[in-house]
């Protein structure tokens, strides 16, 4: 047996390469200069003999290795030394890693050497059990927007494998704009396309973006009461496991024909693809795609006792600590947020932040213009009952987690909103709430599992803010110049007050000084006159925090000035100024 090794080409250098690969993986144990030094001997060894060693399974490690820790120019001579190579070695269970390596660096240069080969092979590559995944991940990754074009091209017929543009203009893979051009290929483009897509759905090979990318293309581009897409459809519904359509939930085009399934489909339509994605909601809440379908289905299903009952257990969980687990994860996820505001707030800014959901309300436009003509429920009907039936467990995770949700500026963002917006008994919700303002203002609050002390709630800007609007009884609306009351009113003062009684005068004088003027305006708190009392007391602490001479002058509001006239603000605390008014 050795005698046969030894007399393979290359055995030596074979041999030698995978001493090097077993000292080298171990990179912890291995010193920088030694580390230098073998890579150097293992780039001596391949170079001028890559494609020799890249097609041995036994070898190609070595490469990866070398790519691993080579630098830039050498990974650049690896790159062209294999040139001609890229297709064959996609093929390979154990070489199709070394692309990958090599284009995980993200260099251009190396990029445009290697997408280019699989130019006029997709259709045969995309079939292939080892070259698919490859090929799918460089269309998803690596791939800039010309080179996906030109990928994503050939799926609408083979011709499109050699064709060049002849004005010179960049290609496109947009099916609608090559079918304008060329309106006497439709049927064997469309043809063509559907072959591709049925052939990978019949083989379970559903997880591609590339597949849901073309997918998207064929169902924008036949018309919706045709035979065509009748098939279409019932070819998507057909995938018995669902695999299929929760894949499509996690690209951008899988998840938007997701959503223009249900936003086009009948309530059994609907129905039917709802419950494809049991046990998948609360993945889909979190992720950048999969959670604008939840919020279409919100918009769409006219059955709301069905999508409730369908999407809320999985989503928020069933007992009040799994709603606390899923509040938690919300607070530091703002797609998972959307998925439980939306319903709360609507499409407002507050919900919508950032680019990425920004892009969601643009496709929820597309699907309300398509609802008018598919839903019969008023839409906010629709989203009042939705609202209602997910109360219940949202006031029980608020009343689960707030000791936790509070030190977070977006937990506290949602507990106000869930305690502004649901319907249903808000008492324990509320006490919860109104305990995490418990002890001294200056103290702070131990944490579990060994985590730094937290921050007292009257010290900081959300937690002061969330009182204030909760004691408010609801949210300050621009447009109107007023608070937004909710009814029945919250009546927070009464439950906060016990609380922070001991230190009111701390909590008047401190950051968190507005908590206590809302006190004070507030119409339904009990013990105004008791606070009165309390705060004309310590007037002088109060005139103290306010800032320097805050006597009568300055308890007016009068700013003071600088020499050459200009006004100047006024340092102190604004709250416990506004505070010594209100007395």
């Amino acid at each position: 047996m050795k005698e046969r090794k030894a007399a393979r080409p290359l055995a030596e250098e074979i041999q030698r390469t995978k001493k090097i690969w077993e000292r080298l993986r171990r990179k912890s144990h291995v010193p920088v200069e030694e580390r230098k030094q073998l890579v150097d001997e293992l780039y001596g060894i391949i170079t001028g003999k890559m494609r020799d060693f890249v097609l041995k399974h036994d070898a190609v490690r070595a490469v990866q290795t070398a790519i691993k820790y080579a630098t830039t120019e050498q990974r650049k001579v690896i790159a062209k030394e294999l040139q001609g190579t890229y297709a064959q070695l996609a093929e390979s269970r154990y070489a199709k890693f070394l692309i990958g390596k090599l284009l995980a660096h993200e260099d251009s240069e190396i990029r445009d050497l290697v997408i280019p080969e699989f130019y006029g092979r997709v259709s045969r590559l995309i079939n292939h059990p080892e070259a698919s995944w490859i090929l799918d991940d460089i269309y998803r990754g690596a791939a800039n927007d010309q080179q996906k074009a030109m990928l994503l091209r050939e799926w609408y017929s083979p011709e499109f494998a050699i064709m060049e543009q002849g004005d010179g203009s960049e290609a496109t893979s947009d099916l609608r704009k090559i079918l304008e051009k060329e309106p006497a290929k439709r049927g064997p483009i469309m043809k063509q396309l559907r072959d591709m897509i049925n052939r990978l759905v019949q083989k379970k090979m559903t997880g591609f973006t590339m597949l849901h990318d073309a997918m998207f293309q064929y169902y924008t581009n036949v018309g919706l009461e045709s035979q065509e897409c009748s098939e279409f459809v019932e070819m998507i519904k057909g995938d018995e496991e669902g695999d299929l359509l929760k894949n499509m939930a996690f690209t951008r085009s899988g998840s938007h024909l997701v959503c223009l399934l249900l936003a086009n489909g009948s309530a059994k339509d609907r129905r039917q693809l709802l419950k494809m994605y049991k046990d998948t909601f609360t993945t889909m809440s979190g992720d950048r795609f999969g959670h604008v379908v939840i919020l279409v289905a919100y918009d769409v299903i006219d059955d709301t006792k069905m999508s409730s009952k369908a999407i809320f257990p999985d989503l928020l969980g069933e007992s009040s600590e799994k709603v606390a687990e899923t509040l938690m994860a919300a607070s530091s996820n703002p797609f998972a947020r959307a998925t439980i505001l939306y319903l709360l707030d609507g499409p407002t800014k507050a919900v919508f932040q950032g680019a990425h959901l920004q892009e969601d309300l643009e496709l929820l436009k597309e699907v309300h213009s398509i609802r008018q003509k598919t839903s019969k429920k008023d839409a906010g009907l629709r989203t009042r009952e939705l609202a209602q039936a997910m109360s219940p467990q949202l006031l029980a995770g608020v009343t689960e987690a707030a000791a936790t949700l509070v030190h977070d500026p977006f937990g506290c963002q949602l507990m106000t909103d869930i305690l502004i917006s649901c319907e249903g008994d808000k008492t324990a919700a509320l006490t919860a709430i109104a305990a995490t303002a418990a002890g001294p203002p200056n103290s702070e609050i131990p944490v579990d599992g060994g985590l730094e002390p937290q921050m007292h709630i009257s010290k900081t800007p959300h937690g002061g803010r969330m009182l204030k609007t909760l004691v408010q009884n609801g949210k300050f609306d621009k447009a109107l110049g007023t608070v937004k009351t909710v009814d029945p009113p919250l009546r927070f003062s009464n439950v906060l007050y016990p609380i922070i009684k001991p230190y009111l005068v701390e909590w008047a004088a401190g950051p968190s000084s507005f908590v206590v003027l809302s006190m004070l305006e507030a119409n339904d708190f009990d013990n105004v006159v008791e606070v009165r009392k309390s705060l004309s007391k310590n007037q002088e602490t109060l005139e103290k925090a306010a800032g320097e001479g805050a006597g009568p002058a300055v308890s007016k509001g009068k700013a003071g000035k600088k020499k050459d006239g200009n006004s100047t603000k006024i340092s102190g605390n604004a709250g416990s100024r506004l505070i010594l008014l209100a007395l």
